[in-house]
């Protein structure tokens, strides 16, 4: 199986890109598989991100999370590379994902990882 790239996901201009506003999208369909056991693993994820110049095209987000249904991936890793190649692709301004895994043996795992654009800090010798 090959691993999953982020090179499949697309991306649209955003219309409004001198307003923050949030963009919510819920995968309620998500599966990956425990590296352990190999027993499938469902689950919801839920991306909220304030755009900057790009939105993602929810096609290719479709087809992207797709590739993760026969991988082996613990929920924390899978919860953070996500993040990464859509912040990687999207260049958002702020996003949020939170990835609610459906029971296993009794345990509910929700995994919730942030991106937010560091503010440029001022250089020591600039005058406050």
């Amino acid at each position: 199986m090959p691993e999953p790239t982020r090179d499949i996901l697309e991306t649209f201009d955003n219309p409004y890109p001198d307003r923050d506003y949030t963009i919510t999208i819920v995968c309620p369909e998500f599966t990956s598989l425990c590296p352990k056991t190999g027993q499938p693993d469902f689950g919801t994820l839920t991306i909220r991100y304030v755009p900057d110049r790009r939105c993602v095209e929810l096609k290719s987000l479709k087809f992207y999370l797709q590739q993760y249904r026969n991988v082996g991936i613990f929920y924390e890793q899978v919860t953070n590379r996500i993040l990464d190649d859509l912040v990687a692709v999207v260049g958002p301004r702020w996003m949020i994902l939170e990835a609610a895994f459906r029971p296993r043996g009794g345990i509910t795992t929700t995994v919730t990882a942030t991106y937010r654009v560091q503010a440029p800090q001022p250089h020591p010798l600039e005058p406050r």
